[in-house]
């Protein structure tokens, strides 16, 4: 049985810049500065951290250091193992398999290189309780086991008393990861990061910083930032603990019963409730597998339930209140950084099962959308905040549509945007995309999203936070690269014209293809480029077949026509 304490605290860095044929720049700097933030943020004893630089980062000094702690690590000790460098993936009958390039390494000579494996087996034979791998290099992908289990309800001392083996890599397999441009000058985007959030910005109100919530934060924002093109992964190779950078001083008795509850933010509590209890690359494994055959179609049908009875969890009202007290720029932004937590497990379905589901498929999208509208209620607070429930309806609309749209899946695409649903805040039956239009008409007439960081100059604020924040959930499953934003952009139009063809109106959300209607010349923005190919293809366009604008090229050109004649012409952006 283990303490609910640390004995002790030890490290292996390795940073290296100068190898022969790849040098690096911050790969160093990035180490120095983590074995920095151990001493001085986290207690722990420079001489207990082995650091090795450049030409000291041989392949037998780091084996010679990571075989050390089998010798010295006490049970109740904690072991944190970070790596800067270059990482590779080389193919096995098993799939891919991660080394890291030590500074005498070759890329092309897997003798030379340290296999991801080593570190795992080794791991095995070190006795302490807690050892955590941080590894800012490109192969991530090929070591995920499972994903850490949900922990924002247990004890502090439970999770300290237990087993555990956690990872967090920068990158997956064959992922080119940023040696800077991240939020550090001088940093990779992982470790700047990473830094941030070791720094206090993963820290909860009772000043806990634990892997998990360092995780969370990290994949949120790696994935997200504007200067990555990588996917951090995470989770836990072996046990159920979890490891500790900093956790709160508590002087009771081990075996007394007054143990600290640990309070894990909003947003990071809502990420974790809403993961199933199998590892998501486990659960999009299984979804592929049951779409691509008919007789799983029951097994399909219960997988999407759990994940959907997940997110509901995480957006009913104990976990995501309704009822707040103000409502500030940084509170709006937060409201969509809990909405988007609750839902992200499921997006990666909702793209493929868009993307690749037929047929047979569509009352489970179907059934998607309705599992998400019905968490809106009727409400007396400001429009804003009913709008940023609405959050959680766009995210999935916008990923299952690009993901429709780029196999031309239009009956899918139809099933997502116009699928009646209640539109509890005015007490009727819309279809999807109208109730979801009426919200981000009601946050436009606000500029919340104008106010965010990075949006106050954009014309179409909210589609270009959307087009940031839905791209890695796309990316992920579907490496659209230049072609998801002229998807991106295909669906908003459909979005938009939808919306003004069911109500009857010239009006829809005027999103990013607005703005490059005002600023291309001549038959070359989105709006026109689709036009032209209704025009040319008459009742046969597959949008028509698939039930859009009832059926009919004529009110197709009737809608698109109002539509630019008394909105795109009229918009007052330049």
């Amino acid at each position: 049985m283990y303490r609910q304490l640390y004995q002790g605290s030890r490290a292996l860095v390795v940073g290296i810049n100068s190898y022969p044929d790849a040098p690096l720049d911050y790969a160093r700097n990035d180490a120095e500065e983590f074995a920095r933030c151990l001493i001085e943020q986290f207690d722990f004893s420079a001489l207990d951290i082995t650091q090795l630089f450049d030409n000291d980062a041989t392949a037998h000094s780091i084996r010679s250091a990571l075989h050390r702690f089998i010798e010295i690590a006490e049970p109740d000790d904690r072991v944190v193992v970070f790596f800067a460098g270059h990482g590779v993936t080389r193919r096995s009958i098993r799939g891919e398999v991660g080394h890291l390039v030590p500074v005498d390494g070759k890329a092309d000579d897997t003798s030379t290189l340290i296999p991801w494996n080593e570190f795992v087996h080794v791991s095995e034979m070190i006795s302490a309780k807690h050892m955590l791998f941080i590894m800012d290099a490109c192969y991530g992908g090929s070591i995920v086991t499972r994903r850490l289990p949900p922990g924002s309800a247990r004890m502090l001392r439970d999770m300290l008393s237990r087993y555990s083996r956690q990872f967090l890599t920068a990158g997956k397999a064959d992922e080119v990861v940023a040696d800077s441009g991240g939020p550090r000058e001088g940093h990779s985007v992982f470790t700047g990061h990473l830094l941030d959030a070791l720094e206090g910005a993963a820290a909860t109100d009772d000043g806990l910083v634990s892997a998990a919530s360092v995780m969370a934060y990290v994949y949120d924002r790696v994935g997200k930032d504007v200067h990555s093109r990588q996917t951090p992964h995470h989770g836990s190779l072996d046990g159920d603990g979890d490891f500790f950078f900093k956790h709160p001083r508590d002087d009771t008795d081990e075996a007394g019963e007054d143990a600290t509850l640990v309070t894990i933010p909003a947003h990071f509590q809502a990420s974790q409730l809403a993961q199933s209890t199998d590892e998501p690359a486990d659960t999009v494994s299984k979804l592929k597998e049951y779409l691509s055959e008919e007789r799983h179609r029951i097994r399909l049908h219960d997988l999407l339930t759990s994940e959907i009875r997940a997110v509901q969890q995480c957006l009913a009202e104990d976990n995501l209140p309704v009822q707040v007290s103000g409502l500030t720029k940084e509170g709006f932004a937060e409201r969509l950084e809990d909405c988007e937590s609750a839902v992200k497990s499921l997006l990666p379905l909702v793209v493929l099962l868009s993307r690749w589901g037929g047929d047979s498929h569509q009352r489970n999208v179907q059934e998607l959308v309705h599992s998400l509208s019905g968490d809106v209620q009727r409400s007396d607070l400001l429009e804003v905040l009913l709008g940023a429930r609405y959050y959680p309806m766009l995210l999935t609309m916008y990923s299952g549509g690009v993901a429709a749209l780029d196999d031309g899946q239009y009956r899918t695409l139809a099933s997502v945007l116009l699928t009646p649903v209640q539109e509890q805040s005015r007490g009727t039956t819309v279809a999807n995309v109208q109730a979801v239009a009426h919200a981000m008409l009601s946050i436009a007439q606000t500029d919340a999203f104008k106010k965010l960081p990075g949006h106050e100059r954009h014309f179409s604020p909210m589609s270009e936070y959307l087009f940031k924040r839905v791209q890695p959930y796309v990316e992920d499953q579907l490496f659209l690269g230049k072609r998801y934003e002229a998807l991106f952009d295909r669906l908003e139009l459909f979005m938009a014209l939808s919306t003004a063809d069911l109500d009857d109106s010239f009006w829809g959300h005027p999103g990013r293809y607005a703005w490059k209607y005002r600023s291309r010349t001549a038959d070359s923005s989105p709006f026109q480029e689709l036009v032209a190919e209704a025009q040319s293809a008459g009742d046969d366009w597959p949008p028509l077949t698939a039930g859009f604008f009832r059926g009919s090229i004529t009110r197709f050109v009737e809608i698109s026509e109002r539509h630019e004649a008394e909105l795109l012409k009229k918009l007052g952006w330049y």
